[in-house]
């Protein structure tokens, strides 16, 4: 009988894993780049992303209101018997800065700003009102800043005394109709009332002060 044959086959030489060396070795992590740095404007504050042209916008849009406008509504807050005008004209345009996406233009975000000195003062007049009545000593008499004394002459001095003895309405009224010469409807926004109610208080506000200014002399 014939013997088998026995015919040996090459077997190949094992490789290593594709995932790394022989013995379940895992490759290194790849290098990460860090992200590369935001712009920092000299105030020290992060510049808005160049990609974002709302934010632009906001940047020039409040800068420009504050070119403006800052000296009328300093004015205004002066007026209107602020403390503290630049405090409450500072605050107004802060809050400006942050609902300036909710504003429809340049015309809207000046009614926004008038407003907002208007409701401010308003607010802050009424705490020092509370203050007083829970006080035992009376507050200290408030010293006008110098820029906002500076805005004013002697005569207007008085008046503003005289205005000072109004109520709050009646003045806010007689402020934005005489001395800024707004429309009604632009009062009435500002101090967020009617048309009827603007005529009021400009009428009943006018009359005490005329009172009032013949009382002084």
């Amino acid at each position: 009988m014939r013997r088998r044959q026995h015919i040996r086959v090459p077997v190949p030489p094992p490789t290593a894993p594709a995932d790394g060396p022989r013995g379940g070795g895992v490759r290194p992590p790849a290098a990460v780049e860090p992200p590369a740095p935001q712009p920092v404007t000299p105030e020290g504050t992060l510049a808005p992303a160049a990609g974002d042209p709302v934010d632009v916008e906001r940047e020039a849009g409040v800068a420009r209101l504050f070119e403006l406008h800052y000296s009328s509504m300093l004015r205004l807050a002066v007026l209107l018997g602020a403390d503290d005008p630049e405090n409450v004209v500072a605050e107004a345009y802060y809050q400006i800065y942050r609902k300036w996406r909710r504003l429809k233009d340049a015309e809207a975000a000046e009614a926004y700003l008038r407003s907002t000195v208007c409701n401010l003062t308003r607010m802050r007049i009424r705490h020092l009102q509370v203050v007083r009545r829970h006080t035992e000593t009376p507050p200290e008499e408030a010293v006008a800043s110098a820029e906002s004394t500076a805005l004013l002459h002697d005569d207007q001095r008085v008046l503003i005394g005289a205005l000072q003895q109004l109520p709050a309405r009646q003045r806010e009224a007689l402020v934005l109709r005489h001395w800024l010469g707004l429309k009604e409807s632009e009062i009435a926004a500002a101090m967020g009332i009617s048309c009827g109610s603007v005529k009021t208080h400009t009428a009943r506000g006018l009359a005490a002060l005329t009172q009032a200014m013949e009382a002084r002399r």
